[in-house]
């Protein structure tokens, strides 16, 4: 009696908790995706109200035509000098030897710990009438003000170069991890054919790798979209400018949230383009060799010009920038020992630690949900859970001040309706709770970068074999005790990872902060930004440089993390029968 009592528990146990799966996984991923239906649903809302109807009228035949050109331009400009700069030094780093090669192929991986913001800061200090290049070219010829014309950095064609040289590794990092996969028999049997090397890169390594090419375009031009300091401080009007300056300088939420409309229409285009090109990708792929492509080594001239190739994109996109940023940190010590620097400081750490918290916990549950579902039978509930990881993974191609805007509306419609009910019945104003406080930061940098983390965490779940779980379930434990003892120690180096990159995206965000930081609330992003918007930039270089040593933590990871899979290729390229005295060890 008391053994069938004890089973009936334990079976109404396991279906309570698959019950909470099947409900609280589709409840996070619509909370997740509440400012994104906030966006979308303002653009019909619009349509259906004349007055809406006449702001969008009005956006479209004053402003909208010039958001439209700078960011077609924009996107053009940047869209081309990643794919040259990143399909050629991929190509150099993955299939030649040359001096320097080894350290060049991380190297290469640099610019991505400095944000597009910042570069274009330290270029716009360098090259002003003041900085360091006009005064030495003043110094040496002797020209004073008006004896000589020089390139205006900031400029459409600036922001181009500047988000040019900074995104390039995105094109670097996928089409050099394609070109490692790449078999050498493809290669070989163009050589065989009289290919010439150039022959056999244009004609044959490059259209395998045509899908991993457009995937990384595709990531870079996202990046370009959501920029939002560069463009602000070059004095170029694109969408999320305009998106600023309709919701601060005209106070008009609506056309704001019509604008935001409009560039996620643009997003979410770029991610049909980003997911068809990586489907497309599994193909090109398929059938790999053992033999990984032999790389061709250069001497003279040759070695020359590649090393030149691919060391300048590092001087401009990493080094200058960084030596622009030390020699300001150098100029204001002062700083450093001010107690409000050290108050952005901590600011800025705690909310990228509570961030990176709140994401991973949501991405282990969302996953870890994933996985459960996906051991049942195919169902309607499971094809919802599935669904529903898929749609909170859309945030991170979201730029961040859509995602602001449409926080910001849910937030301030609820805090209103709060008060209101808490001066009718308590005669109290409790203020804004939600939108006045971090804690409408924290909602959007979970919206924006919970994708990181579901990635990373799936991708650790994905090695841990399903037997394991059954294992557990034999021996008496429970879902969550799978989870909290199979699991959770298994999935410690992805967790980790996964905190990592979101704690330093968050340090890196601008306009959602920008955004909805309370009032005297400020970050290191923003103590930069209000520095150089200031013309003290200087005085920014100190924020600065804190916001790009924490952006190498993750280049160094995925450093290790190319390296890893380039050694992997190199064994994999070891003869399959055994050499005299070798003996091969069975897997």
């Amino acid at each position: 009696m008391v053994r069938t009592i004890g089973k009936a528990g334990r079976h109404l146990g396991v279906k309570l908790w698959r019950k909470w799966h099947d409900i609280s996984l589709p409840l996070v991923a619509v909370i997740i995706c509440l400012p994104l239906i906030v966006v979308v649903a303002s653009f019909f809302i619009g349509l259906a109200g004349e007055e809406q109807r006449a702001t969008l009228s009005h956006l479209f035949s004053t402003v909208i035509g010039e958001y439209v050109k700078h960011s077609a331009i924009l996107l053009l400009g940047v869209g081309l000098m990643v794919l040259v700069i990143g399909v050629a030094t991929a190509w150099l780093t993955t299939a030649c030897e040359f001096p320097g090669v080894r350290w060049l192929r991380w190297a290469l991986l640099l610019p991505l710990a400095m944000p597009a913001y910042i570069t274009a800061y330290t270029y716009s200090g360098m090259l002003s009438f003041e900085g360091p290049v006009q005064s030495a070219l003043r110094t040496l010829s002797g020209w004073g003000l008006g004896d000589y014309a020089f390139p205006e950095i900031r400029s459409l064609t600036g922001a181009v170069l500047v988000m040019g040289f900074v995104l390039f590794p995105y094109v670097y990092l996928v089409t050099r991890a394609a070109f490692i996969e790449q078999s050498r028999a493809a290669i070989e049997a163009g050589r065989t054919l009289g290919l010439g090397p150039w022959q056999s890169f244009s004609r044959v390594a490059l259209p395998m790798a045509r899908p991993a090419i457009a995937t990384g375009v595709t990531l870079a031009l996202m990046e370009t979209l959501a920029d939002y300091g560069t463009v602000h401080f070059y004095g170029v009007t694109t969408f999320t400018t305009g998106i600023f300056r309709t919701w601060y300088g005209m106070d008009d939420k609506v056309g704001a949230l019509q604008l935001a409309s409009i560039l996620l229409s643009a997003v979410v285009v770029l991610m049909l383009v980003e997911r068809i090109s990586r489907k497309q990708s599994r193909y090109h792929h398929a059938g790999r060799s053992n033999h990984a492509t032999r790389p061709m080594r250069l001497r003279g001239g040759k070695a020359v010009l590649a090393f030149m190739v691919c060391f300048l994109p590092v001087v401009f996109g990493f080094l200058l920038p960084a030596l622009q940023l030390l020699s300001w940190s150098f100029d204001r010590l002062d700083v450093w020992t001010d107690s409000a620097f050290w108050i952005l400081i901590r600011n800025s750490l705690v909310l990228a630690a509570l961030a990176a918290v709140i994401t991973v916990t949501f991405a282990l549950w969302l996953c870890y949900g994933k996985r459960v579902a996906s051991k049942r039978q195919q169902t309607s509930s499971t094809r919802i859970t599935k669904a529903s990881v898929s749609f909170a993974s859309l945030g991170y191609a979201i730029p961040g001040v859509v995602i602001a805007v449409g926080v910001m509306v849910p937030l301030s419609w609820l805090d209103h309706r709060i008060i209101a009910f808490s001066e009718s019945v308590f005669g109290v104003n409790p203020g804004l709770i939600f939108s006045g406080t971090i804690i409408a930061l924290l909602f959007a940098y979970t919206v924006r970068f919970l994708s990181i983390s579901i990635q990373t965490v799936e991708s650790g779940l994905s090695q841990i074999s399903h037997a394991m779980d059954e294992s557990g379930r034999i021996l008496g434990l429970k879902s969550q005790e799978v989870l909290t003892r199979i699991h959770f120690p298994l999935l410690r180096t992805s967790l980790i990872t996964a905190g990592i990159l979101v704690f330093v995206d968050v340090l890196k965000e601008l306009p959602a902060t920008l955004v909805l930081r309370p009032f005297n609330f400020n970050t290191l992003a923003v103590r930069a930004y209000e520095m150089a918007g200031d013309e003290r930039l200087a005085d920014a270089g100190p924020a600065a440089i804190m916001i790009v040593l924490a952006g190498l933590i993750p280049v160094i990871l995925l450093s290790r993390a190319m390296n890893r899979r380039q050694t992997l290729s190199k064994e994999e390229a070891r003869p399959l029968d055994p050499r005299p005295g070798e003996i091969y060890e069975p897997v």
